[in-house]
């Protein structure tokens, strides 16, 4: 009996959306149009954090977010209100990710030649969203205290990934048993290039400097 052929499909299906990533950063750059693709779980605090973030920028970049989730507008609705910023709503179908041609067709819905700055909320989920290449300039991830220091050890993907780490609600730190320091070396096992920035996005502690990260890559992205 022949034995039974095994067709490795995860491997194409991520070489194709690698090709597809590439070619979306490519097209970015000449409309020198910034890409940031934000990972966390849910409730780590995306949405709450790209609030305060945005009403510090907003006079300085056009602004727009993709919100992307399985169902409901709740956070598109909720950003549009609170910055009043172009927010869309993605739905992807059930799937627990975004790849590179779900990103470009959102997009695609965002008023032509009018934003510096798209932000991607990405589904809320530590593993799938990290597999794939959404095709951003830049990928940032959320942290938050409750989940514990130790994440970095259980989901190594994502970390890799990320150039910047936000570590969220640093406000509850006297409540959990949380290692700062140990998340950072945990982080620097993962990447040592990642950029690390504690905030809390209840009282606003530390999003002066996400929202600064934000202008110098806008900038650098702009000057390539």
């Amino acid at each position: 009996m022949d034995p039974v052929k095994v067709i490795e499909i995860k491997k194409s299906v991520f070489e194709d959306n690698d090709r597809d990533a590439d070619r979306l950063r490519a097209e970015l750059k000449e409309k020198k149009l910034f890409l940031l693709n934000l990972m966390s779980s849910p409730g780590s605090g995306k949405t709450s954090t790209l609030i305060r973030t945005i009403n510090l920028l907003k006079d300085k970049l056009r602004i727009a977010v993709m919100e992307a989730d399985i169902d409901s507008d709740v956070d598109a609705v909720k950003i549009r209100e609170a910055t009043g910023v172009e927010s869309i709503q993605l739905h992807t179908g059930g799937m627990c990710h975004l790849d590179a041609e779900m990103t470009r067709q959102g997009l695609e819905n965002l008023p032509a030649g009018t934003v510096d700055l798209a932000i991607l909320e990405n589904v809320g989920n530590l593993v799938c969203p990290a597999e794939f290449d959404t095709g951003s300039c830049r990928n940032a991830m959320i942290l938050s205290v409750p989940e514990g220091d130790d994440k970095p050890l259980k989901y190594p993907l994502m970390f890799s990934v990320c150039d910047l780490v936000l570590i969220n609600k640093i406000d509850v730190l006297p409540y959990f048993d949380f290692d700062m320091d140990k998340c950072r070396e945990y982080i620097r096992m993962r990447n040592p290039k990642a950029r690390v920035l504690p905030i809390s996005a209840r009282t606003g502690e530390g999003i002066e400097a996400f929202a600064q990260w934000l202008l110098d890559e806008v900038a650098a992205w702009k000057a390539r």
